[in-house]
């Protein structure tokens, strides 16, 4: 395994990246909660926390405009 030799360009612009970002947030915001319970349906951050993450791959794997393979 070795680093890209643009990962710069690819942490900033891959939708793969973006959707790990937001599924890393859900789950840290599961930590919450149970202060926001009255807010929000109990299993609302772990199904978005996981479509968010099985979204990634997807994006991972679909050719995107401006990358080209090395």
């Amino acid at each position: 395994m070795r680093l890209s030799r643009d990962w710069p360009r690819v942490l900033r612009r891959a939708w793969s990246v973006r959707l790990m970002a937001l599924a890393i947030l859900l789950t840290a915001a599961e930590v919450g909660l149970p202060y926001l319970s009255d807010l929000l349906p109990a299993r609302l951050m772990s199904a978005l926390a996981g479509l968010s993450a099985g979204g990634a791959f997807v994006a991972r794997l679909i050719a995107q405009k401006g990358f080209e393979d090395e």
